[in-house]
């Protein structure tokens, strides 16, 4: 099987259609196409069901499917060993994170680390999607869930406690929740993620039943400006809602621990390491 064609074909399993493999791979639909069809003579086989909603494996295709994951795993694991033996200070680092983490920590580090560093490259992906270092999508990952991946390298930044925080405006205008209300008479801003969980949702530690959410956010930045807007009352971690300059009611919240996580192949690389303990003093602070 060719690289270049087996990573076309991994693309196509995982996307389903010609439009989606081509924008994950940064070509054109006809290149897919092509390569598919270079694939599936050189093995003489049929790799996939074209339907109108997609395309779906074959028998064949799912054989395919796994050798071809068998090749990715071994490019990378490769990519990764060669480059955990760079010691220059210089080239390309992926770093995945949040947005807030991003604004707040990452960004500012990353403007300190290259006056001394200008030869090092940061590429920051910021999202709540979790990107797979074990694939090289990153070097350094900053998460506030711990993965247990034995081949991922795993230090905690921080333990942070979170607490109820509101604007000033909004408490002049409302008044404090009284504990035990489940904030009835309220208006609650809430991380739409934790709706989505199906667990019971509280805020700092207090049911949200008496309560009306007036706005959900898909981040946590997002979050903290509604808060500083006077849209109502959320939860945050404790360093996060005093840098916003939020009036906080009260601390009872669960713990907050951050994560900083890397690859065991690519954490002794000149590069990564030096950006990993710059992070790690930027949340030490």
């Amino acid at each position: 099987m060719n690289w270049d064609d087996t990573r076309v074909f991994l693309a196509l399993c995982r996307e389903q259609t010609l439009r989606g493999a081509a924008r994950s791979l940064g070509v054109d639909q006809a290149t897919v196409g092509r390569r598919l069809a270079s694939l599936e003579g050189a093995l003489d086989a049929t790799l996939f069901l074209r339907t109108s909603s997609g395309y779906s494996l074959t028998s064949a295709g799912e054989v395919a499917m796994r050798a071809a994951l068998e090749m990715e795993a071994a490019a990378a694991g490769l990519q990764r060993q060669i480059l955990g033996l760079d010691e220059r200070l210089s080239g390309v680092v992926r770093i995945t994170s949040t947005d807030a983490f991003a604004s707040e920590f990452i960004i500012p580090t990353v403007a300190q680390l290259r006056l001394e560093h200008p030869g090092i490259e940061v590429q920051l992906h910021a999202s709540t999607q979790m990107l797979n270092l074990s694939q090289r999508e990153a070097d350094i990952a900053v998460r506030t869930l711990k993965p247990d991946n034995p081949e991922l390298v795993v230090r905690r930044l921080a333990r942070w406690r979170t607490g109820l925080f509101a604007s000033h405006e909004y408490l002049q205008r409302r008044g404090e929740p009284m504990p035990g209300s489940a904030f009835a008479g309220h208006e609650l801003v809430v991380y739409q993620p934790y709706l989505d969980s199906g667990k019971e949702v509280t805020l700092a530690g207090e049911p949200i039943d008496q309560g009306h959410i007036a706005m959900t956010c898909t981040s946590g930045l997002m979050v903290r400006h509604a808060l500083a807007c006077g849209i109502g009352l959320g939860e945050l971690p404790v360093p996060m809602g005093q840098r916003a300059g939020l009036q906080q009611v009260w601390t009872r919240g669960r713990p907050y621990d951050i994560w900083l996580v890397t690859h065991q192949d690519v954490r002794h690389t000149a590069r990564v390491r030096v950006v990993i303990e710059a992070i790690a003093q930027a949340f030490s602070q």
